[in-house]
């Protein structure tokens, strides 16, 4: 077995024509979750981390990760939420708004709200307006407008910060909770003060109270001093459900300002809500790691009344939940232990297919690690800093599946900080950057959608060309593939179109059909030219960029169809190559498997087993061709049941990188997750039974 931080090399198993450097010193630790926030008019889902990282999943699309933007120090997220025209904005303690450009990737605005940090925010149900809590006690409403948001007025000051906000469907009111109370304002009141008191009136004063809920301080029997409301949700009959420090949850009826029910579910912080579109269920998280889930249900068979009910407790984190979220299909949670949890609502799911599946979704939909094969050197990317690594080596020998001992160990070669270094302002906004395989030429993704290419001379370099982006859109490249002879260039964007570029004449190439899915990964084939893309919805395609229309084997795929277990699968394909003597095969993996297909074989069907371990060596060569086809699958690193197609709970060894160095050999990146759990704040300690 390999610690963390240890490199070792191993004849693989099941793929014994290689020697594989299993690599665990890439030490990364995905920040922990503080936000959700669910679009229902897109079906995406906003995640923001306790770095300041947004990421954005379209659930429509296999939850793919679509799109990213990367954190800094200064931007604590404390609030996350949509508004109208799918517009999304973050908030938090730096006491800044920032507005999100979707399609160029990056900050559109930050403005600051002059309330100190703030707590949370909330946009209207009509997505016209935003509210925000602040540590002075402010709540301040502000009025989305096409270009920006314009700071409309304050409501009353409360006496303590606003931790919690949540809007009455019908936009009149908003619940805001503080520490110990809760506060329900009437939006629409200062209209009729306007009209009584004329101009005059000072709007920036205006927005009292019109009731406080005091909530109780008892916890398991004892007195606290405080109790920190961390969540509330207003619904259409004007209940307002609160969650607490307390480990409670709460009914109050807004009009009366009264408690109605109380249910005590925690021994620990309740720290999050969702409410159901429908209104007829509701999710909750604690610090305890638990998610709860809440019903209305008719209180017998034949009556009309309903009362909610705790239906389902869900065990699927080790540590706090900080978010949750509520979709038509799935419950959704998030926290400190890093991963994004999606548990179908099965009752909602009308195909068995990926949809009715667990999701634990821990790592990126992106490459972290990049190699120089002829180096044997491995870049890893974090989230502030770069490492270089020389891979380690030995001169040990073994039978298949044994572990070699190293003769070099690895080298750590170099640590480079994130810096701004002299470059040209057209190159400082770049999302991807890729060198070709002759290292001669620099390529570079800008966050306006145009490609640049840059001739790197003995230290200086040349702007050759910028290929400008097409229909005057400015949509990003997520990933860029050049050809190892380096004549082709092809870029995807965040939504699904590919285009391939002619270096040799800088001009565009071709286009490849659109597809209804984004484009996970994709590389071009040495010697064919071969495009090959995969997408999230785990198909994949293979273009011929010289005669710019699909390949033969691509068609006959198609036709066929994919076996129903690896469209089932639930990770998406980040990582595609080739071996270097075998132009008929494709290598290919995502978190939890390894693949190689051989274009020569025949494909399976969904008759046939899709691990399909070639023959014993004393077999007939009759039988060994009859059981052969052209997936072959290493489930070394899988959470995933290859019989049926379900994902576990927990997973070993997830696969970051893995890449051909020579035509014998493998690197392999791994990122165990007990090593990332070792490494994450100790979660709250149950008492047990008996103890």
């Amino acid at each position: 077995m390999l610690a963390a931080g240890e490199e070792g090399i191993v004849d693989s198993p099941g793929m014994g024509e290689f020697k594989v450097h299993r690599v665990r010193f890439f030490n990364y630790v995905p920040s922990g979750i503080r936000c959700v926030a669910y679009n229902d008019q897109s079906n995406r889902l906003a995640v923001s981390r306790t770095d300041g990282t947004v990421e954005i999943y379209n659930l429509s699309a296999n939850y793919f990760q679509e799109k990213f933007f990367s954190g800094h120090e200064s931007r604590a997220t404390e609030a996350l939420c949509w508004a109208k025209g799918q517009r999304l904005f973050s908030a938090g303690l730096n006491g800044e708004i920032i507005e999100y450009d979707l399609q160029a990737l990056n900050i559109k605005y930050a403005m600051d709200a002059f309330g100190g940090p703030i707590w949370s925010m909330a946009a209207s149900p009509s997505g016209s307006q935003l509210l925000v809590g602040c540590e002075d006690g402010s709540v301040k409403l502000f009025q989305v407008t096409p270009e920006k948001i314009q700071f409309e007025r304050n409501f009353d000051r409360q006496k303590s910060r606003i931790l919690s906000l949540s809007w009455h469907p019908s936009g009149t009111h908003v619940a805001a909770g503080s520490i110990d109370y809760i506060s329900v304002f009437d939006v629409k009141s200062e209209n009729w003060l306007m009209d009584s008191f004329g101009d005059e009136t000072d709007f920036n004063l205006l927005g009292s109270a019109i009731h406080k809920m005091l909530v109780d301080r008892q916890y398991m029997g004892v007195s606290k001093r405080k109790c920190i409301i961390w969540g509330v949700a207003f619904l259409s009959d004007g209940t307002v459900i609160s969650v607490d420090s307390a480990g409670k949850v709460q009914f109050w009826d807004s009009a009366t300002g009264t408690l109605v029910k109380n249910h005590l579910i925690a021994n620990a912080d309740v720290q999050s809500i969702a409410v159901s579109d429908q209104e007829d269920s509701f999710v909750v998280g604690t610090a305890e790691g638990t998610v709860f889930h809440f019903q209305l249900v008719s209180v017998t068979s034949n009556s009309s009344e309903k009362q909610w009910v705790r239906t389902k407790p869900f065990q699927h984190h080790t540590h706090d939940v900080r978010a949750v979220a509520h979709s038509p299909t799935a419950l959704i949670s998030g926290g400190t232990d890093t991963h994004l949890v999606i548990r179908p609502l099965m009752e909602k799911v009308e195909v068995k297919n990926y949809d009715a599946a667990l999701r634990k979704i821990t790592f990126p939909h992106r490459r972290l690690v990049s190699c120089a094969k002829k180096r044997q050197l491995l870049l890893f990317q974090f989230a502030h800093h770069l490492e270089l690594w020389r891979l380690g080596s030995t001169v040990a020998t073994g039978k298949n599946g044994d572990t070699l001992p190293l003769s070099k160990d690895a080298d750590h070669l170099l640590h480079l900080k994130a810096k701004v270094s002299k470059m040209p302002a057209f190159l400082r906004s770049a999302l991807q950057i890729l060198f070709s395989e002759d290292s001669t030429k620099l390529f570079v993704a800008s966050n306006q959608g145009s490609l640049h290419v840059i001739r790197l001379l003995e230290g200086s370099f040349k702007h050759l060309h910028t290929f400008q982006p097409q229909s005057g859109t400015v949509e990003s490249m997520c990933l860029l593939a050049v050809s190892p002879d380096g004549n082709w260039l092809a870029a995807s964007g965040t939504s699904a179109g590919v285009h391939v570029y002619s270096v040799k004449h800088l001009k565009l190439h071709c286009t490849v059909p659109a597809y209804n899915f984004p484009v996970t990964a994709l590389a071009i084939a040495p010697n064919t030219n071969n495009l090959v893309i995969a997408h999230s919805d785990q198909q994949v395609f293979e273009y011929s960029i010289p005669d710019k229309q699909y390949t033969e084997w691509s068609r006959t795929i198609q036709k066929q169809g994919f076996h129903h277990l690896w469209l089932q699968r639930d990770t998406p394909i980040t990582h595609i190559s080739f071996h270097p003597k075998r132009p008929m095969h494709i290598l290919l993996h995502d978190a939890y498997m390894f693949c190689i297909i051989d274009k020569s074989l025949p494909l399976p069907n969904d008759k046939t087993l899709l691990y399909n371990p070639l023959p014993p060596t004393n077999e007939s060569d009759v039988i060994r061709r009859r059981t052969a086809h052209a997936f072959k699958i290493s489930k070394i690193y899988k959470p995933w049941n290859l019989t049926s197609g379900r994902i576990s709970t927990i997973s070993l060894q997830p696969l970051l990188f893995m890449e051909l160095l020579d035509e014998r050999t493998l690197v392999a990146v791994e990122r165990p997750l007990d090593d990332i759990i070792a490494q994450l704040p100790p979660p709250i300690k149950k008492k047990k039974f008996g103890t």
